[in-house]
């Protein structure tokens, strides 16, 4: 058998220096491995994000409303809902004193629009979101997720 010498190894003569398909096998698979541990603790993360923003998104309507509630001596009614903080409703007359926010009213992060109700089932007032799935009700992400 004839050796050749390549960058300081001893390799058989007629025998290229490489990785062979088991070798490459055993590194695909610990990839595949290290992916389906990481990837869902990835995704689960992302997730409370999108509710921790929701509720931040709640608490800042919530600041604003009672705003316009010491302004116009009340909170918008269902029917003026969240639009009663960019655009004065008739109702609030001379009283009003918007807009409210800054910008438009934003949708929730999963792009759905906010809901609001006066009176709500808890209190004066209810701002809730959906959740991921856009439908009352559910759990996990698609839990609603109110005031």
């Amino acid at each position: 058998m004839v050796f050749a010498m390549k960058q300081g190894a001893v390799v058989p003569a007629g025998r290229s220096a490489g990785f062979t398909l088991l070798e490459l096998l055993v590194v695909i698979v610990i990839i595949g491995l290290l992916a389906a541990y990481v990837g869902p603790k990835y995704f689960s993360q992302l997730g409370k994000s999108e509710v921790t923003a929701a509720r931040a998104q709640i608490d800042a309507f919530d600041k604003t409303l009672d705003t316009y509630r010491l302004d116009v001596g009340r909170y918008p009614t269902t029917d003026e809902g969240l639009a009663a903080l960019m655009t004065a409703p008739p109702s609030a007359g001379a009283k009003w004193n918007g807009p409210y926010l800054k910008k438009a009213i934003p949708p929730d992060p999963w792009g759905n629009p906010y809901q609001y109700r006066a009176p709500g089932a808890r209190g004066d007032y209810e701002v809730l979101s959906l959740g991921k799935d856009g439908q009352p009700g559910g759990s996990g992400d698609n839990a609603d997720i109110t005031n």
